[in-house]
């Protein structure tokens, strides 16, 4: 390997165009993406299943027979002769967290408040029809996003799921994404990956059912698909690239800033990292622990590492401050926020973009990833201003209930009666001005 080159950025010598370079995300570049994406769209709608195959071969490097586009009995039942029982195990704990976590958030079915005297207004929430779950698998397998999507749709109760996920080169389905989709008790893995799963998604074809609402991470393709098609179907949570920040403040280890700050780093060269400290002694730690443990990754998550560290979305960030730290952070609104101090909670009340905080040198991003019950499908690209977690809510829709008896009827109609007239609505008027028995 060629030695690792990581940026250190001093953010008090940094002029406004600078620092605003270091907010900038992989997804912000998509022209070129879409463009590609609206023909690979086109070529779904019209030409469906046999779109689908083609781009299979061409895009996710299928060379074996495809077969059937959506995984059979027979598959996932190899799929657990072909996982480690380690692994099952792992899952099965995983879900386990993961249900219990999603489960607390479910709202009840309904409720009803008494806003007046015989006055009654409340929600009601029930599942969407259905929904697409996409999976990525170009640069590894994730049946934690697998986990992660699966089971907060069956918590909200939606009858329909697929699983969108990429093909292998064989013409198969990752062995564990089928067992976490069965442990979360999805049924439905279909073979298909990028801009066309999307596009499959909001038309369907021969073998790929419509959705509603398609959820999950994704790849430039995905996320440029998606804005192609908010108009066709609910595209839902922005979620594009890995990214995430490592706040050290001075009492954080430098050598465990330095091991976090590549977890992220390590899903592709398009992932964005940065740690980012007001101390000095803290990111010269980092940067010299950097290289030992780079060297311990396999090649190609070194190579993912060295693109993002030494490339324009990440490194490390020397803050003049505290203030300055929390501001960097704030401005950035990462999909991932790990607070390393032995006092994490003192920080957490001044950060406040963030779609996930892992709070101590205990609770690495990692276990978030995985198996601590929080989803770990976030918004990126700075939407953490305005969107959270991938959640149970996600896979719901609400609805208003009111419900006015007679004795309450006659306060309300007058004071309504009153704002139609205002507001030159004369039906609304009339309505409430007839007698109701």
């Amino acid at each position: 390997m060629t030695a690792l080159r990581v940026n250190f950025h001093e953010l008090a010598g940094m002029d406004a165009a600078a620092r605003a370079g270091l907010m900038r995300r992989a997804e912000a570049d998509l022209g070129a993406v879409l463009e590609g994406a609206r023909g690979i769209i086109e070529a779904v709608r019209r030409e469906g299943d046999a779109a689908l195959r083609r781009f299979a071969r061409d895009y996710d490097g299928v060379t074996g027979e495809l077969g059937g586009l959506v995984a059979t009995e027979a598959e996932f039942d190899a799929a657990y002769r072909a996982v480690s029982a380690e692994v099952v195990a792992a899952i099965r704990y995983a879900v386990g967290n993961i249900r219990r976590f999603h489960e607390r958030q479910r709202p009840e079915p309904m409720w009803l408040e008494e806003v007046r005297p015989g006055a009654f207004a409340g929600d009601r929430w029930a599942p969407v029809p259905s929904v697409a779950l996409y999976v990525p698998r170009g640069k590894g397998a994730f049946p934690s996003v697998t986990m992660m999507t699966s089971v907060p749709a069956v918590v909200a109760g939606v009858p329909e799921i697929a699983i969108l996920t990429p093909p292998t080169p064989d013409g198969g389905v990752d062995a564990a994404t089928l067992v976490a989709a069965r442990e979360a008790g999805v049924a439905r893995v279909c073979k298909v990956g990028g801009a066309q799963a999307v596009a499959a998604a909001a038309y369907g074809t021969e073998s790929i059912r419509r959705a509603v609402k398609i959820l999950g991470p994704g790849s430039p393709w995905v996320v440029a698909a998606k804005r192609l098609l908010a108009g066709v179907l609910d595209t839902g949570t922005p979620a594009g690239p890995s990214e995430a920040i490592v706040f050290a403040d001075e009492t954080a280890d430098g050598r465990l800033a330095a091991a976090d700050l590549l977890i992220e780093a390590e899903h592709g060269p398009d992932s964005s990292a940065y740690l980012v400290t007001h101390s000095r002694a803290v990111a010269e730690a980092a940067r010299a622990a950097l290289p030992g443990l780079w060297e311990g990754l396999p090649a190609q998550r070194a190579g993912f590492t060295a693109a993002v560290l030494g490339g324009p979305r990440g490194g490390i960030v020397l803050t003049p401050s505290l203030e300055a730290s929390y501001d960097f952070v704030n401005d950035y609104a990462p999909e991932h926020l790990e607070v390393l101090s032995t006092d994490p909670f003192r920080h957490l009340g001044r950060l406040v973009h963030a779609a996930e905080v892992l709070l101590g040198p205990h609770t690495p991003i990692t276990l978030g990833n995985f198996v601590l019950g929080p989803n770990c499908v976030l918004p990126t690209g700075g939407w953490a201003r305005s969107f959270g977690p991938l959640s149970v809510t996600d896979f719901m829709k609400r609805s208003s209930v009111g419900f006015v008896t007679a004795p309450a009827y006659d306060e309300l109609a007058r004071h309504a009666r009153v704002l139609a007239d205002y507001e030159g609505f004369a039906a609304h008027a009339a309505a409430v001005s007839l007698p109701r028995g």
